[in-house]
């Protein structure tokens, strides 16, 4: 058989990579995640106001999504393996600094600033990017699981860090995610750069592409010409509108508060941390399966009912009485959609935009998602401290899904019917 057309191993390599990428996602949206179980012992400990915090937890947000298309436009010349073993560094130094703190202004450097950057680097325009490079079968499928991978982080280190933070502090805290961070530096050393490098065709192709060459533009400019191009881009914007408030009702109120809400009704920080690890599982299962729906149906109408759905179950949270059926109910509802518009959202960067451009689209994408993400980390928590109440910042959150639902209908059909790979061998 030629080298164009090799045989198919019995498992693609591509699922290997797919793996490490799950995990290594998983650790940088985990130790981000931490600062929303920071909140309560920092406010304990040193007397900042929860405002002043959240401003950090909404800097680290804010960054998280502007360090994405220039991470992505990094990879074109250095390579995804160095970006991203750099990035857990970056993550592991960030952490272990904080652990000296004892001013405000070192939580906005470290848990701001750094930690902002590092799991920015690690995020899911460096998946996409992974994900257009090893598959042409599964990619709507893939991007689920990877952006699942983020509601995992929760899943596995939420409740072990409340616990940690409910008997120890927030010392001990630190201290898990700073040595998980190190130690899965070391799996970025695994990653392969593109199937070539292998002598593998992607999964689902029928040939070996060649690696394309690093590139030698300077990768800030690159990040900054992209946006450039599309500016002028009717669905580029109602794509970022929406993800917009994809951010302003996920990582930044329900990710960064949830834990404080229910502390504020009643409910242990554990508990508060095990609500929010459930709300998790049910993410991993809805992102997971919005991918496989991606592969299959019209975008649009997958990103009208995930954020109409999701709104509601925002609307109606401030009104149940916070026991255990309503709590549960919210968890399941809530979760199944909780990050789902990811995989449709890829889909239509990568169809209207090409999949070359489409990871540093996604940054930008993930950018405006942030902003989302950050205004709600800091307005939630100022609205809180003036009005010793989260039900405004819930309310607004749960109004902007519905007009993103609309707004997501009048995006073009760019990807109305995705294309059908041809059957490839795992």
């Amino acid at each position: 058989m030629s080298s164009s057309s090799p045989a198919a191993p019995r498992l693609h390599y591509a699922w290997v990579v797919a793996a490490i990428a799950f995990f290594l996602l998983l650790v940088a949206a985990g130790v981000r995640a931490a600062s929303g179980v920071l909140i309560l012992p920092l406010e304990k400990e040193f007397g900042w106001s929860r405002a002043s915090i959240s401003a950090a937890a909404a800097l680290s947000i804010f960054l998280y999504g502007f360090t994405g298309p220039f991470a992505a436009a990094l990879t074109q010349n250095y390579g995804i393996r160095r970006v991203l073993f750099g990035a857990m560094v970056l993550l592991a130094s960030a952490t272990f600094a904080s652990l000296f703190m004892t001013q405000w202004w070192q939580l906005m450097l470290t848990w701001g600033v750094m930690v902002g950057m590092g799991a920015g680097t690690a995020a899911l325009p460096l998946g996409t990017a992974i994900v257009n490079r090893w598959f042409i079968a599964h990619r709507g499928l893939v991007i689920g699981i990877l952006t699942a991978s983020m509601a995992a982080g929760q899943l596995v280190f939420l409740p072990s860090l409340a616990y940690l933070a409910e008997t120890g502090g927030w010392h001990p805290v630190v201290w898990a995610v700073t040595i998980c961070a190190a130690v899965i530096a070391v799996a970025t050393l695994l990653l392969r750069e593109h199937p070539a490098d292998m002598g593998l065709a992607p999964l689902g192709g029928a040939r070996v592409e060649p690696a394309p060459a690093a590139s030698t533009a300077n990768p800030l400019l690159a990040a900054v010409n992209i946006l450039v191009e599309v500016r002028h881009s009717r669905d580029f914007w109602l794509i970022a509108g929406t993800f917009f408030v994809c951010g302003l009702s996920t990582s930044g109120l329900v990710a960064t508060h949830f834990i404080a809400y229910c502390f504020d009704n009643g409910i242990p920080e554990t508990r508060g941390a095990g609500l929010l690890a459930f709300i998790g599982v049910f993410n991993v299962i809805g992102t997971t399966l919005s991918g496989w729906f991606t592969d299959r149906y019209d975008s649009r109408w997958l990103l009208f009912w995930y954020y109409g759905l999701r709104g509601i179950s925002l609307l109606c949270l401030p009104f149940t009485s916070f026991d255990t059926m309503s709590l549960t109910i919210f968890a399941v509802f809530y979760g199944l959609d909780w990050i789902a518009t990811v995989p449709p959202t890829v889909r239509l960067a990568n169809d209207s935009f090409g999949k070359q451009k489409a990871p540093v689209i996604f940054g930008w994408l993930l950018a405006i998602h942030q902003i989302g993400g950050a205004l709600a980390a800091f307005g939630a928590g100022f609205l809180r401290t003036a009005l010793e109440t989260y039900l405004q910042a819930f309310m607004i959150s749960g109004f902007a899904c519905l007009v993103a639902a609309v707004l997501a209908l009048v995006i073009s059909s760019a990807g109305r019917t995705p294309a059908r790979p041809a059957p490839a061998a795992a």
